[in-house]
């Protein structure tokens, strides 16, 4: 029961938003008693964390599948985003701006993560394309995976990039098409501009 809990509350939380949704709003959705979240849960706060604890090793898994089963770092990181993209897909509310509000001490543990996760990751991403001969093989590693995580996370702020104006789809594609290119080296390019030729084809 706790894992089913956590499931249908993240895709709550994710579509209306972790103030939005109360306990009751969960309950009736999973057609059980309030009581029943409060034994496996003493309150809300204890269930949000629980929950965004769990979409976050959801996108690491898949995220470390990705980067298993990858050869070419280019596309890798395309294909990251895809996962992303689908996994957040019911994503209508800046859950990231409400966590952040109203629940701080959530967002920051959750922030940390994501910044450790997310280093790790690009830098052995960047170290393969530079053993490849797909990005520079001057660039400073660990700056630029700062760098990457710095500006993914930006992209995500309602106040600089409005969703009115910008989708999530957008950003994300054009951070990454942004970032590709001030680490390609020639042979880079032409991969990177086949590969966009290719998929927006």
């Amino acid at each position: 029961m706790r894992e089913r809990i956590i499931q249908k509350s993240g895709e709550l939380f994710l579509e209306l938003g972790f103030k939005s949704v109360t306990m009751d709003d969960i309950a009736n959705e999973l057609g059980i008693s309030k009581k029943t979240i409060y034994q496996h849960f003493a309150n809300k706060t204890k269930l949000i964390e629980a929950t965004t604890l769990n979409i976050f090793e959801n996108i690491c898994d898949g995220i470390d599948c990705i980067c298993n089963a990858s050869h070419n770092p280019i596309e890798e990181l395309y294909d990251i985003k895809m996962f992303v993209m689908q996994y957040l897909q019911k994503e209508k509310t800046s859950p990231q701006y409400q966590l952040k509000k109203y629940y701080p001490k959530i967002y920051k543990n959750l922030h940390l993560k994501q910044f450790e996760k997310m280093h790790k990751s690009v830098k052995e991403s960047i170290k393969k394309g530079v053993e490849t001969g797909l990005y520079r093989p001057n660039i400073d590693i660990d700056f630029i995976s700062r760098m990457y995580f710095n500006g993914m996370t930006g992209i995500k702020d309602n106040t600089i990039f409005p969703s009115q104006l910008f989708t999530l789809d957008y950003l994300m594609e054009s951070y990454l098409e942004y970032h590709l290119r001030a680490i390609c080296n020639e042979n880079g390019l032409l991969t990177l501009n086949k590969f966009i030729k290719t998929n927006q084809s």
